[in-house]
């Protein structure tokens, strides 16, 4: 992207820094609120940014209001170039809150001055509504669903069978009422089995040209209402596609909101990582046999000798492939190229009358072709030679008697590329989070969205197209009054066999110190069900564990109960928003480093060691960060929030990169004395009473 023009700016700047200043004081006193610093200069660095085309990493701390700072000059700019906004978030909890809560109550107190109400749309993938064709019989119905859905029965399909058909004849009731057809508004839900009866993803999907009852699609019509509001709010999944697809599900925008961006490379890299196994193999052949009348005994030996080649090849990243794992890959792509060849020459040949029939050799040319791409891309690693390429490859290989049969995964080694010029090119991005400094600098994330670093002389990075400014806008919140961070450094640092006898005894401690109330974050299922274990005997408190019921219930027994205390794994590191009482303390057993076995890490960690860097700091160190910035930022949530974070890994405090590790997290008063910790969990305690 270039530099703009004076003409171009001026054309861009009808909303000033004052001007969104005032924007956002009039939607505060609409809503009742009052003036925070962080969110005032937070929405003047918005403003600057789109008026100056220069991309934002923002940092903005929990209480903030990081989301009407975004969404006010966001807003206004929309309506005045006439230009759609994008916001991509990565939960839907904050998907709904942007779309529910915040842009209703926006438009509102904005209408008056902009002169007209902003619009917008919730944008999600294909896969999340009703499929008129398929509810109308222009596809043929999934193998898991073989037995008439219109007279469920036990015997139809055991038990599991009649609760589908059930499931199925209420979605299609649901079918003949819904003005959305959009699954989440669908209570209660269905299952996954039944909701891939009504339904299609992406490449299944015939497209608007070739689709019957394209005019009722339930997906097109969101679509169309898309290119023509305002503010079109997704998901960073969608966010990736669209990248990966070059632009064809989101309409044209100039900006671009990333919410919750430090998980964006992570769920650009999900969206672009492949699997392939003779499951899929074996699904696929019997999809073009079920589908299109097409016996491929060739895709069918490819995928009995990738079984045999998996089940002899080592789990790990693929360095080196096996000779026989390569050769059978390579098989498997020809096999595919000849099935996807055949149903051409079906198609050509078949009545074009038969929409059925025409449904049906489009799902099986979808489950063929994605077979065919991951295919290809395996076979082109596999020919590769030494360690260095675009993509890494790995075999995974459960364990016990309900493992998966092993398969092949394939991943970039890097998506900074593709984001910077997927996505920082041709419009500008405003990317926010809690955490996205790490260890003092924006430099780690602006390097994974493959934007320039920084100057040594402090100057933002970039140019052109890649020109960012960071800005951390602080938080509301006194973190150094509020909590303590406790660094148990006399503790050993955490080794294999799990937490000894030591570390039990401490936790058991802590919380009864805080008289429940802890939220315990741990690096697996099995340390924490240790845990939970361990503190119950000692205290006889109770305690949650993840995986006792399911998580919402459980995150409300823990916020509705002050005695009770939570112990679970990541999805409890973020997903987690307990103000008050109930939290007073969190626990976190282990620096989050990511495995030293994970395939995609260690290979991207080996990169950047080969290119004269870091690889453990700018991979490992800076996952972590992110990981403990997000886990303790569970403590403080409100203004009135006091407590404790204990980290029991010594390493924080002992190790040369505690330092880096430290100053990603909030300015919490720090210690390594756990008498301290605990008169000061027994103090919170007594007041709470």
């Amino acid at each position: 992207m270039s530099a703009p023009s004076t003409e171009d700016v001026v054309e861009q700047a009808e909303v000033d820094g004052h001007e969104a200043a005032q924007l956002l004081e009039r939607v505060v006193d609409a809503l009742g609120g009052q003036r925070r610093d962080g969110q005032a200069r937070m929405a003047g660095a918005v403003t600057d940014a789109i008026r100056t085309r220069r991309h934002l990493l923002v940092q903005a701390g929990t209480g903030t209001g990081k989301s009407m700072a975004y969404l006010v000059p966001a807003v206004a700019h929309a309506v005045h170039a006439e230009r759609a906004v994008v916001v991509s978030t990565a939960t839907l909890a904050l998907q709904a809150q942007v779309v529910d809560r915040d842009l209703p109550r926006l438009a509102g107190a904005l209408a008056p001055v902009l002169h007209r109400e902003p619009t917008w749309e919730l944008l999600k993938g294909r896969a999340n509504y009703l499929c008129r064709n398929k509810l109308d019989g222009g596809f043929p119905a999934d193998e898991a669903a073989l037995f008439d859905v219109s007279a469920p029965t036990a015997e139809a399909g055991g038990a599991d069978g009649g609760r589908l058909g059930r499931e199925v004849v209420r979605l299609r009731d649901w079918a003949a009422t819904t003005r959305t057809g959009d699954r989440d508004e669908l209570d209660p839900g269905v299952s996954d089995r039944a909701w891939r009866q009504v339904s299609v993803s992406a490449r299944e999907c015939l497209g608007a040209q070739r689709c019957p009852v394209a005019a009722e699609c339930f997906s097109e019509r969101v679509r169309a209402r898309a290119r023509t509001v305002d503010v079109v709010v997704t998901n960073h999944a969608m966010t990736a596609i669209d990248a990966l697809e070059g632009g064809q599900l989101l309409p044209e925008h100039d900006v671009l909101v990333v919410d919750e961006a430090h998980e964006l490379a992570d769920r650009v890299t999900a969206v672009a990582t492949a699997e392939l196994s003779a499951t899929v193999l074996s699904a696929a052949s019997r999809r073009l046999r079920r589908s299109a009348g097409i016996v491929s005994e060739a895709l069918d030996d490819a995928a009995v000798a990738l079984e045999s080649a998996l089940e002899t090849a080592p789990p790990g990243r693929l360095d080196r492939w096996p000779g026989a794992l390569a050769a059978a890959v390579v098989a498997v792509r020809d096999a595919a190229r000849t099935a996807l060849s055949d149903l051409k020459e079906a198609a050509d040949g078949a009545d074009k009358e038969d929409v059925e029939g025409r449904g049906a050799r489009h799902l099986a040319r979808a489950a063929v072709q994605e077979v065919f791409s991951v295919a290809e891309r395996l076979a082109e690693d596999a020919g590769r030679e030494g360690a260095d390429g675009h993509d890494v490859a790995w075999v995974t290989a459960g364990s016990g008697p309900a493992a998966r049969p092993p398969s092949l995964h394939i991943a970039p080694l890097s998506v900074a590329g593709l984001l910077r010029e997927r996505v920082f090119t041709d419009r500008t991005v405003v990317a926010t989070s809690a955490t996205l400094s790490l260890g003092g600098s924006f430099d780690a994330v602006a390097g994974a969205f493959g934007l320039a670093r920084a100057r040594s002389d402090g100057a933002a990075g970039g140019r052109g197209g890649t020109a960012w400014t960071g800005v951390d806008v602080g938080s509301p919140f006194d973190y150094a009054k509020q909590g303590i961070l406790y660094v148990a450094r006399h503790l050993p640092a955490p080794g294999r066999a799990g937490a000894g006898e030591l570390v039990l005894e401490e936790l058991a401690a802590l919380v009864e110190a805080a008289g429940g109330r802890t939220l315990g974050l741990f690096s697996s299922r099995r340390a924490a069900e240790e845990a939970a274990a361990a503190v119950r005997s000692r205290t006889g408190r109770t305690v949650l564990c993840q995986g006792d019921d399911r998580l919402p219930k459980l995150v409300r027994a823990f916020a509705d109960d002050p005695a009770t205390s939570l112990f679970g794994t990541l999805s409890l590191w973020q997903g987690v928003d307990v103000p008050g009482p109930s939290c007073s303390l969190v626990v976190i057993d282990r620096i989050p480093f990511p495995r030293p076995d994970d395939p995609l890490m260690s290979a991207r960690a080996r990169a950047v060691d080969a290119a004269g860097g870091n690889g453990f700091l700018t991979v490992s160190a800076a996952h972590a960060a992110v990981r403990l910035a997000q886990g303790a930022g569970r403590l403080v949530r409100a203004a009135g929030d006091r407590g404790v974070v204990a980290v029991l890994d010594s390493r924080l405090a002992t190790a040369r990169y505690g330092g880096f590790l430290r100053e990603s997290l909030p300015g919490f008063w720090p210690t390594t004395s756990a008498e301290v910790a605990l008169e000061a969990l027994r103090r919170l305690t007594s007041s709470a009473g």
